[in-house]
């Protein structure tokens, strides 16, 4: 059964009339006990002060020696004064012995239990209905009343007085009234909160706080797909999910979606291809697109886009999922039961039919359009083998070729040759640079030397890193051409300063005769050895230690030093290590990168900084990022320290 929906006007509307309601029902039973409460007090206080002053016009008139009869005059002249009052009074036994009995008082005396409560000497309130108050007053007697009363003692009851009057006639006290409305104020504050509190939790802050924390949800788990579904009977709340939901559909929808053609973009089709297992895909390019949007316009390539998104969708299997990726490129991915030769017939019918495409232009000009196919197939790697397979289609004037194992050797074998090529241009153009980056003292804070890091320069501020090329030039036999460029550009800027500089070299640099001939022949030209220092990777498993040793003592003759880089990655065989009679042991930036936060970092750091120390080796920090990083290898003892937090690499203007 749905629920019941409601709306904040309606839920105030509730609260109002519910405040309104416990209040003046609040008012009336308090205006009520009120009422008890001047009944019993008021009243009689009131009823009290009206009989004593009929006593004592009385007493007076007795005083005079009037008679009864005048005294009764009296009484009928007081029941006058108002028409609701009526004031009775009757005489006690002890009282009628001396002036005479009335038979009416008798009467009463024997029969109306309240006059004989009064003669008992209790002051009697009796609430006849909720018009008439009756009150009866006992007459005491005093001292002056036996000069006449010769037959009663002091406290004797001489007589009754009844007074009888309406309760609207009551006068309520200025005090109770304020009091009354101080209590109605408070009262009516102390509801209207309370339902405030419980509907407002209830209706707005609950629905309202289940909003934002499953909003909240959404936002940090990063899944658009998501949608608030939040439990309540609220139109508003109601309105506030449809919009934020209606957005997150906009947002995805934009996200995972071709402006375009409206199909699924390259985002969704990553995701998607994440989730399934042992599918058939398939990118579909349209040949020279460029040209076309370059001749005619974008607009002419948007439609013909639109019309192959159209044909596609005709094209297609129902068990496919036809994308748009970037501007010429379409894509589909099978999951249903086509395996792949049914798979390769889909890409010839396409081909076969659109193949060929003619698009006639508004002036009734033709466009003809080739299409070219790339094909892949099973869990991993889809796009890149089939972009592979799309290229080689391309290269190899084909009209579609499914990905295989050997086009990935020969992919890999011309991404080689590529930055072969890439290598020997940046050769002959002079593009081979040293960047140096600054090695501080730990103490003083300042410069004391500069590594030498090889770059390619593709512009001014635009420098390729070895990685992606070391490698291909030590299987192309370039590498040693690299390592010389590196050294005589490294001596150049040396010999004209007084800067030190350590360069990086290979354990096949140090056996490569024409290496080591070319620094010793220089050290030997200039006296600048002393300002070289020749970097040695400690990661390297050095073999022939007898070649290492005698390049390292050449080279210390003329006054250059030795450091181990990398330490701690490698062999770290200690023993090894004091053969090679090095100056500068270079902790590795795998200890250096966190040692502010792990201590066995911190650990393994302080007994290599020991070690060094014990062998008169100086050490130096690389990879240091941050002020904390660069704190804390201050405090270990380490002596010098390097990394972007200090100085980024740069060219040396020198």
């Amino acid at each position: 059964m749905a629920k019941q929906s409601t709306t904040y006007n309606k839920i105030t509307a509730k609260i109002i009339f519910s405040m309104l309601f416990f209040t003046l029902l609040s008012s009336i039973i308090y205006s009520q006990y009120i009422k008890e409460e001047v009944i019993l007090n008021l009243a009689k206080v009131d009823a009290r002060k009206t009989s004593k002053l009929v006593f004592e016009s009385m007493y007076s008139a007795m005083q005079k020696g009037w008679n009864k009869n005048e005294i009764a005059e009296i009484i009928e002249r007081l029941n006058k004064v108002d028409d609701k009052l009526e004031i009775s009074v009757y005489r006690g036994e002890k009282v009628a012995s001396i002036y005479g009995d009335i038979e009416k008082d008798k009467e009463v005396r024997t029969k109306d239990a309240n006059v004989q409560s009064a003669f008992s000497g209790k002051e009697t309130l009796d609430i006849e209905n909720v018009e008439i108050i009756k009150y009866y007053f006992p007459v005491i007697a005093n001292d002056k009343c036996k000069a006449c009363h010769t037959n009663v003692q002091v406290g004797d009851v001489l007589g009754v007085i009844n007074i009888n009057y309406p309760i609207t006639d009551l006068k309520v006290s200025l005090n109770d009234i304020i009091n009354l409305f101080l209590f109605f104020i408070i009262t009516f504050t102390f509801i209207m909160f309370t339902l405030l509190f419980i509907n407002f939790n209830k209706y707005l802050l609950k629905p309202m706080q289940n909003f934002i924390n499953t909003a909240n949800l959404i936002k940090k788990s990063s899944d658009i797909s998501q949608r608030v579904q939040v439990d309540h009977n609220i139109n508003e709340i109601e309105s506030m999910q449809e919009m934020f939901n209606g957005m997150l559909d906009s947002i995805e929808y934009q996200f995972y979606n071709d402006a375009l053609t409206g199909l699924k973009n390259r985002r969704a089709l990553l995701e998607d291809l994440d989730k399934h297992q042992n599918i058939l895909f398939m990118i579909i390019n349209i040949d020279k697109f460029q040209q076309i949007n370059n001749l005619y316009g974008c607009e002419i390539g948007d439609k013909i886009l639109l019309q192959f998104r159209d044909k596609f969708i005709e094209m297609l299997p129902k068990t496919t999922t036809l994308y748009k990726m970037h501007a010429d490129e379409f894509s589909v991915i099978s999951h249903g039961s086509v395996d792949l030769h049914e798979f390769e017939n889909i890409a010839s019918f396409i081909i076969s039919h659109l193949g060929k495409y003619e698009f006639e232009l508004d002036n009734g000009e033709k466009v003809f359009i080739n299409l070219t196919i790339g094909i892949s197939h099973g869990s991993s790697m889809l796009l890149p083998n089939a972009d592979i397979a799309l290229k080689l289609a391309k290269k190899d004037k084909k009209h579609f070729l499914t990905y295989n194992d050997d086009m990935l050797a020969l992919k890999e074998y011309e991404n080689r040759l590529n930055w072969t090529k890439r290598l020997m241009n940046a050769i002959d153009e002079d593009r081979i640079v040293p960047l140096f980056q600054p090695i501080v003292d730990c103490e003083t804070d300042e410069i004391v030397r500069y590594e030498a890091l090889m770059r390619i320069q593709e512009s001014a501020d635009d420098f390729i890193v070895p990685i992606h090329f070391l490698d291909i030039s030590k299987d192309n036999k370039i590498y040693f051409k690299l390592t010389r460029i590196m050294l005589e550009k490294t001596f150049a800027i040396a010999k004209r300063t007084d800067a030190i500089f350590s360069i990086n070299l290979t354990k096949d640099d140090m056996m490569n005769n024409e290496i080591v001939n070319f620094i010793v022949e220089e050290f030997k030209k200039e006296k600048f050895a002393h300002k070289i220092s020749f970097e040695i990777l400690e990661s390297e498993g050095i073999e022939n230690f007898a070649q290492i040793e005698q390049f390292i003592l050449k080279v210390k003759e003329y006054g250059a030093t030795i450091s181990i880089d990398d330490f701690g990655t490698g062999y770290s065989n200690f023993e090894y290590l004091m053969k090679l009679n090095f100056d500068y042991l270079k902790i590795d930036a795998s200890m250096i990168k966190n040692i502010d936060k792990d201590l066995k970092s911190q650990l393994v750091t302080k007994t290599i900084v020991e070690f060094s120390k014990k062998m008169g080796v100086k050490t130096i920090a690389e990879f240091v990022s941050s002020k904390a990083i660069y704190t804390k290898v201050q405090e270990l003892g380490i002596d010098y320290a390097q990394g972007y937090y200090l100085g980024e690499p740069t060219i040396l203007n020198i």
